[in-house]
């Protein structure tokens, strides 16, 4: 009787320690997850900010928060799990400002060097014929018909021009002029949200937006407009939801100006290029085309 007893008692002893083992599982579930999406968050910034701000030391305090969290990690409680992921937040915050802090700063030297560029240039004596006006010198390039960006394919199976809206994200700040979203394949839309934001920060306004995913009939439209300058209907990186046009506006997205050399810049970090063959000296310069490589 005393032996039966003596492993009654510690059988229930061993099933509490387990119901406490569970509990304690359950409550340091959601800490846990917090802390480890701050250091994935963390690391991505970390990785992102190389060479991109004015004072390194920001950087490596986010390095030593990091390096910390990790070390302290698997044996924290859930009251410092959340402390943890507070920390580690708050130093990715820091970096994410000096990142932004020296892109805004880099933007007004140019927007300075620009400005000194302009007003030390020799003004042209009048004459009686007016000079031609800036408008129309900073005219869009384009001189086809128009075409729109388009919705989700009604019932798209999946390919190049033919996506349903369930493959497609609409950015959140701008629509073209008949009002239609700009849609872009869910990962290319998130990584262009952060592009703009970035953007805005450092050049004061949003990225204008022309043309994205483009559907099967419209770049059969587009090829029998424009002809081989318009991309083999089926083909076009526009009907994979992974490409923009910008506005075909060379003062404001041309060559040379602001706007291009911080995308060509800046745009890999969130994976979107212009590629090769738009690039200037490519085999088919286009200024405004720019696409995602996650």
């Amino acid at each position: 009787m005393v032996d039966a007893a003596g492993t009654d008692r510690a059988a229930a002893a061993a099933a509490q320690a387990a119901l406490t083992a569970v509990g304690t599982s359950a409550v340091l579930t959601g800490p846990r997850a917090a802390l480890d999406g701050a250091l994935a968050q963390a690391r991505a910034t970390l990785a992102e900010s190389a060479e991109r701000v004015a004072d390194d030391a920001v950087r490596q305090a986010l390095a030593a928060t990091l390096e910390a969290a990790e070390a302290e990690a698997p044996a924290a409680s859930a009251v410092r799990l959340r402390a943890l992921a507070a920390d580690v937040a708050a130093a990715e915050h820091g970096v994410r400002e000096a990142v932004a802090a020296r892109d805004a700063a880099e933007a007004e030297a140019r927007r300075a060097a620009a400005a000194a560029a302009a007003a030390a240039a020799p003004r042209r004596p009048s004459t009686s014929a007016p000079a031609p006006s800036a408008d129309r010198s900073c005219a869009t390039t384009y001189s086809g018909p128009a075409f729109y960006t388009s919705p989700p394919t009604e019932g798209g199976d999946g390919s190049n021009g033919r996506l349903p809206a369930s493959a497609l994200t609409a950015v959140s700040w701008a629509r073209d002029s008949r009002g239609t979203p700009f849609y872009l394949r869910h990962d290319a839309a998130a990584a262009l949200e952060r592009l703009n934001a970035a953007f805005r920060a450092a050049l004061g306004h949003d990225l204008a937006l022309d043309l994205t995913y483009r559907d099967y009939d419209t770049q059969v439209a587009m090829r029998a407009a424009l002809g081989s300058v318009a991309a083999t209907p089926g083909t076009s990186s526009h009907g994979t939801g992974l490409a923009v046009d910008v506005p075909e506006l060379p003062c404001e997205y041309g060559w040379d100006s602001a706007a291009r050399a911080w995308l060509v810049e800046h745009g890999p970090s969130y994976g979107w290029v212009s590629p090769a063959w738009a690039r200037q000296d490519g085999s088919n310069p286009e200024y405004w085309h720019y696409e995602y490589r996650g």
